[in-house]
């Protein structure tokens, strides 16, 4: 082999590895769930307001306490969702997240607080993010039993990009893809 393959084929592996890992967020709860695990929405969610795109707003509940109803109508899984509020300090602010693997909260340069949730994965415990079309809930709650603000307006970004995890799935895969490309047109021109 090649130095120039060695070196390709072993940055290919360091970075695969760093993007393996790349999500350090911790696990510190506001509650999002679906519908139909724990929401008291009826079948269908007729209280659902639909979300068309990735960037959207909605009102706290004005006694600081309870459930609003949505629905992923953008065409696309939500693989993290960020959540932009203000007033309530990010130290009282915890989050639980049924759908995504982390969920923390932090306060931004402005004093906003963001809480952001993130990373998918399958098998055992799958967590799937919020897929196109599902309903799920978002429940306010605090330290305390309501939120000081209530009434103010929160504003919402879903990500759609996929996980670091993924990312180096398919780019190990495509490696080995023109890897053995290579190797048949080698043996065909012999």
């Amino acid at each position: 082999m090649k130095i120039s393959q060695i070196c390709a084929v072993t940055l290919l592996l360091v970075v695969g590895s760093v993007m393996a890992f790349a999500d350090g967020i911790n696990d510190p709860k506001i509650v999002i769930h679906a519908v139909n695990t724990g929401g008291d929405a009826p079948e269908g969610c007729p209280k659902c307001v639909a979300i068309t795109g990735l960037n959207f707003s909605f009102e706290i509940p004005k006694s600081g306490t309870g459930g609003l109803f949505f629905t992923n109508e953008t065409g696309s899984t939500w693989t993290s969702l960020a959540l932009i509020e203000t007033g309530e300090p990010a130290s009282d602010i915890s989050c639980q997240a049924a759908m995504f693997m982390h969920c923390t909260t932090k306060t931004l340069k402005n004093g906003s607080v963001e809480i952001f949730m993130s990373g998918v994965k399958s098998g055992l415990n799958p967590k799937t993010g919020i897929l196109n079309g599902e309903s799920f809930t978002i429940a306010f709650g605090c330290k305390d039993g309501c939120w000081i603000n209530g009434g103010s307006m929160v504003n919402g970004t879903a990500g759609t990009v996929p996980e670091p995890g993924t990312v180096a799935l398919m780019v190990t895969g495509l490696g080995a893809i023109v890897s053995r490309r290579k190797r048949w047109r080698k043996s065909l021109n012999a």
